[in-house]
């Protein structure tokens, strides 16, 4: 429905009537916003020069003085009018290039609107890229081999191609301005860079392979038809004459060339100059041949075929179709009996089918009226060296000889098959993307493009279609399947059927080659400069560079080199393939792009041109993958795995693009799908992997502490799963943001220099602790969140509290991960010797202790480590079952590891005591530890109360809390997770800091104090048994592991769960400590609460 505009006139205090604004300047995609920190959008619109902001005082006084303070970023609608008004997209084009040729080194003339319209701008450069070489060299050899309706059937299957391809172009071409860069540009915008420079660089090959071609067309006509005594090489043998064809073209080929690129570099102007000769040569010449088919019906041009039985004969080198001939009433031999017998006597000896067989002549034009059509309806295949026949001439068989090889007959110079003429007439329908090239040129393209290109598919079709039916209704079979006029003297055999004479069509296809080879050097120098400009493809950036006018100089020199090599192959029959391959691609790409785009229903999808449908691209997209694999399966392989190669390079090392393309918007709601799916229920345990949550801790420059922890994350994951890596800023946003900014910065710096692929998350939080907590909550979305917790051992956890940390994953049903060392790590160049990665089974975890080694060692660091695992034996335990049930279960699990089972009796007989005997073992292990207080107490009652503070003070008292403080000083952590679930634990704390407020309260009656410190109970046992078992359980396990894993590379333990009273934090981690001394790297783990390997498959 129509959209009704009011524009309102706005009065400034004086009354005057004014429009304030602020014009837009057409902005770089890369450039940033500046001013309040917030990016703005990338438009042509929506910014400011300096000359602007020196008038932003135009905004005073005026009533729309509300909005003045976002005049810098959002102009107003007047200014943005008048910039849409005057916006135009002509780039540098071919237009620029002949203006800076003209005007070297003088200032450049002010650049023209452009004014092309729909018939010079994309109708007359399509019909002329579209008809070329193929209509003139080879399709009257296809409508004789593949018969009239098998032709019109490939004519029809590649025009529908075509124009399929037509109508999604058109769609995207209308879609918004199209810069000049034409199908790149499109397919690149639409699809996002990978497939961009994939399919830009498969077009780019493709239009040199066509220069290549038109170059071959070029040379087959000059030396086969024009000046055939030009060749340089000449065969003796008749075997040797395709040898001698393919060299002679190699060498006036590659001169060919090199005059092309010279043209080319001097100036593009006298390839534009001499466009309209070239289309002119087209179309006259396409105009000779319907006035030679119209005259045909009623005087059909004399060009005889010499038949010999039913074969035809090849007639360059003998004047008269007969065996002999009477001269002055006598019988003399012609130059047809010289060439099959040995001498010129009659009575020579002859060729058996010579003699069998008659000489006959029959028309090569017979005309339109002549019923010949119903002899041409079917296809006449035939392998390569078959002689060309006519099946309804009679014959006499004779034996084959291997003479007949030498004898002047037409035969076949390849095999021909369906496929194999489908890949050769492709070309002949490429070129519909001219008018899109010269986009920038046109004084309306969204209109041009869509009407042109349609318009240009649907004329040169029909000519086509009524080409192959008026060949076969006119022109004999045998001269159709004759590719190179042998059978006519030498003649092109459609200039046989042209009006007025065959040169007509010989001078125009002639030009036209030529022509459309200087336009193919011209136009794909300019693309590849297009995409090397673009920055996506590295290793492409020199060609971005050229001329000080823009020529693209080196572009050109490897175009070249390119067709060079089209040229080397010489065979216009094996090139045509080749280049329908890379056109195919391209155009499988544009339907691609409207159907993605049209399913999407992306917002800014509004094509002006609405005839189009997803259903439609999915048949042209289906087509071209059907043509390609039709046509030449293994050159279609090739083409894809170029493409994909591409495809890949760009991904892994091409720059970072955001160009709003439909990919984009396919993986989001590709995301959207999976994540709803993902919803419906957890993973089951054979798709379990650590989803991992990594918490980084920064410096006060926002840089990044512990780098290890981002290789060791990359280690584990190996670029599968989701990673999350954050971190927490204290504050709040509005004054943090900035430093925000800088670390998620930094941190992605990081991650790119690790390797690790994931997100980054930077949290500003009033508190630490909190910010935490939210992450750990929240982070992720939907299905794809972590299930993982991997962090460093914090180095200040007597101020971090940080078991609250292992508190929040525990109740989240998270796995935690604690590095310790981290920085010992190895980083991801690093390649570790024969080494071992110990585990430590203690408790039953979920399978996680035997999952991180496996997933480990898939990566390169540590793939040459071995798995030994470690578990402790219970008391009634039989330590050989059980190994060998260990050994058991690890080979179900499909796991390579050592196995040693280790038995502690004395600290698993403490920890499995009744109550009674529990008391009297406390009772034992405290009794050395009461006796140290009595003494230490009797003499701190002898001293001033000064040496309270003193350090012999000092040292008393830890010596009292030696039970559990002699050892705080280790470093490192893990503990049996087994003993929380113990229901008669206590969890207290005993400390050297509560020690001393005891010491301080009693000080003032010692002997109240030695008897309370002595009578205790049953406080003393309470406070103290379960952290007594704690300690002593930490000592003699890190004994034995110290013992048995101080070489190994990785130790991995179970965490211990902390204690359920929170005021026994400090002790806890001090028993991490303990537990971990004399260890190099450890990582602490501990399972979320699930199953995450499995025996089954």
């Amino acid at each position: 429905m129509p959209t009704n505009f009011t524009v309102v006139p706005v009065k400034d205090a004086r009354g005057s009537t004014r429009c304030p604004g602020v014009d837009g300047v057409l902005k770089e995609e890369d450039e940033e916003a500046t001013g309040d920190g917030v990016p703005k959008e990338n438009s042509p619109f929506i910014n400011n020069t300096d000359n602007d902001k020196a008038n932003s005082n135009s905004y005073d006084g005026t009533n729309m003085a509300l909005f003045e303070e976002e005049m810098d970023s959002h102009p107003m609608v007047s200014s943005l009018l008048n910039k849409l008004a005057n916006y135009t997209n002509l780039t540098q084009g071919a237009h620029e290039h002949e203006e800076a040729d003209e005007d070297e080194g003088a200032k450049k003339k002010t650049v023209k609107s452009p004014q092309m319209g729909t018939f010079m701008g994309v109708y007359l450069p399509c019909l002329q890229n579209i008809l070329g070489v193929i209509l003139f060299l080879r399709l009257t050899w296809i409508v004789g081999t593949a018969g009239i309706l098998e032709s019109l059937a490939i004519v029809g299957l590649c025009c529908s191609c075509t124009m399929l391809t037509a109508i999604s172009m058109s769609a995207i071409a209308t879609n918004g301005v199209v810069p000049a860069g034409g199908s790149y540009y499109m397919i690149s915008r639409s699809l996002g860079p990978e497939f961009g420079g994939a399919v830009g660089l498969c077009f780019y090959l493709g239009t040199t392979f066509a220069g290549s071609m038109y170059i071959l067309g070029t040379i087959e006509i000059l030396l086969t038809y024009i000046v055939p005594k030009a060749a340089i090489f000449v065969a003796e043998r008749k075997e040797d004459e395709v040898a001698a064809l393919l060299n002679n073209m190699r060498v006036y080929g590659t001169c060919c060339l090199a005059l092309m690129a010279v043209v080319v570099f001097v100036g593009v102007k006298y390839v534009n100059k001499l466009a309209l000769v070239f289309l002119a040569c087209v179309i006259l010449s396409i105009l000779a041949i319907y006035a030679g088919v119209i005259k045909s019906a009623f005087e059909p041009p004399d060009f005889p075929v010499c038949m010999l039985g039913n074969r035809t004969l090849h007639n360059q080198k003998f004047d008269k179709c007969l065996k002999t001939e009477e001269i002055d009433n006598e019988t003399v031999s012609t130059q047809l009996w010289r060439l099959f017998c040995d001498g010129p006597e009659l009575n020579a000896t002859c060729n058996q089918y010579f003699t069998s067989n008659n000489v006959t002549e029959v028309q090569g034009i017979p005309g339109l009226t002549s019923g010949v059509v119903s002899e041409n309806l079917w296809s006449a295949y035939a392998p390569l060296g078959m002689i060309v026949e006519d099946d309804k001439l009679p014959s006499e068989p004779a034996p084959e000889s291997p003479q007949d090889l030498y004898m002047p007959y037409v035969v076949n110079d390849i095999t021909t098959f369906f496929t194999l003429l489908v890949g050769i007439y492709f070309p002949s329908v490429t070129g519909i993307m001219a008018g899109s090239n010269r986009s920038g040129d046109l004084r309306d393209a969204q209109r041009s493009i869509p009407i042109g290109t349609i318009l240009a598919i649907a004329t040169t079709s029909f000519i086509y279609v009524t080409c192959v039916v008026l060949f076969g209704a006119c022109i004999e079979g045998v001269l159709l399947r004759d590719k190179f006029g042998d059978s006519v003297k030498g003649n092109l055999v459609i200039g046989t059927l042209s009006w007025p004479s065959p040169w007509v069509i010989v001078i125009g296809s002639f030009f036209s080659c030529c022509g459309a080879g200087l336009q193919s050097l011209t136009g794909a120098p300019r693309l590849l400069q297009a995409i090397a400009r673009d920055g996506i493809v590295p290793f492409l950036q020199v060609f971005g560079h050229g001329k000080a006018n823009g020529e693209p100089t080196w572009a050109l020199l490897l175009t070249a080199g390119i067709c060079e090599i089209g040229i080397l192959i010489a065979s216009l029959d094996s090139v045509a393939p080749i280049l329908s391959m890379f056109f195919l691609m391209c155009y499988l790409f544009v339907n691609l792009a409207c159907a993605v785009q049209t399913l999407l229903r992306t917002p800014n999808w509004r094509p002006r041109f609405k005839y189009y449908h997803w259903t439609l691209s999915f048949l042209g997209m289906s087509l071209c993958l059907a043509i390609m694999f039709i046509s030449s399966w293994y050159y279609a392989i090739v083409a894809m795995a170029i493409a994909g190669c591409i495809y890949k390079y760009i991904e892994y090392r091409g720059a970072e693009k955001e160009w709003g393309d439909g990919i984009r918007g396919l993986s989001l709601n590709a995301a959207r799908y999976a994540l709803i799916r993902l919803e419906d229920a957890p993973p089951h345990t054979k798709n379990w992997r650590p989803q991992v949550l990594v918490l980084l801790n920064l410096d006060s420059d926002q840089g990044v502490k512990h780098p290890r922890l981002l290789s060791f994350t990359t280690q584990l994951k190996a670029g599968k799963g989701l990673t999350i890596v954050a971190n927490v800023l204290e504050g709040t946003y509005l004054t943090k943001d900035a430093e925000a900014k800088k670390a998620e910065q930094n941190i992605k710096a990081c991650m790119s220099a690790e390797r690790t692929k994931g997100f980054c998350h930077v949290v500003v939080s009033s508190n630490l602790r909190d910010g935490v907590s939210h992450l750990i909550q929240s982070a992720g979305l939907g299905g794809m969140k972590h299930n993982t917790v991997l962090m460093a051992w914090p180095g200040t956890w007597k101020q971090a509290n940080d078991p609250k940390t292992i508190r929040e994953t525990t109740a989240t049903h998270h796995a935690l991960l604690v590095a310790k060392n981290v920085d010992s790590f190895p980083t991801n160049q690093e390649r570790l010797g024969e080494g071992t990665i110990d585990v430590w089974w203690v408790v039953h975890d979920g399978g996680m202790l035997m999952l991180l080694p496996f997933l480990l060692r898939q990566h390169k660091v540590w793939r040459k480590c071995k798995m030994r695992i470690f578990t402790v034996a219970q008391m009634d335990d039989n330590s050989i079952q059980m190994k060998k049930d260990l050994q058991m279960f690890l080979y179900h699990l499909r796991l390579d590891a050592e196995v040693e089972v280790v038995e502690m009796v004395q600290m698993l007989k403490q920890m499995h005591l009744s109550r009674t005997e529990r008391e009297r073992e406390i009772q034992s292990i405290t009794d050395e530890s009461r006796s140290s207080i009595r003494r230490k107490h009797q003499a701190a009652a002898e001293t001033s109360s000064q040496s309270r503070h003193s350090s012999t003070a000092e040292d008393n008292q830890e010596d009292e809390a030696q039970l559990i403080h002699d050892r705080n000083t280790a470093s490192h952590t893990t503990i049996n997770d087994k003993a929380d679930a113990a229901p008669e634990r206590v969890h207290m704390t005993w400390t050297k800091d509560k020690l001393f407020t005891e010491r301080r309260h009693r000080e003032c009656n010692a002997n109240v104090a030695v008897r309370d410190l002595f009578n205790m109970k049953p406080e003393w046992e309470s406070l103290n048994q379960s952290n007594v078992r704690r300690m002593h359980t930490a000592v003699k396990l890190n004994e034995v592991v110290v013992n048995k894993s101080q070489g190994a590379h990785l130790v991995l333990l179970n965490m211990p769960g902390p204690p359920k009273n929170r005021g026994g934090d400090e002790n806890y981690m001090e028993f991490l400590e303990v537990l971990l001394e004399g260890l190099n790297r450890v990582l602490l783990v501990r399972g979320g609460g699930r199953e995450v390997i499995t025996i089954y498959s």
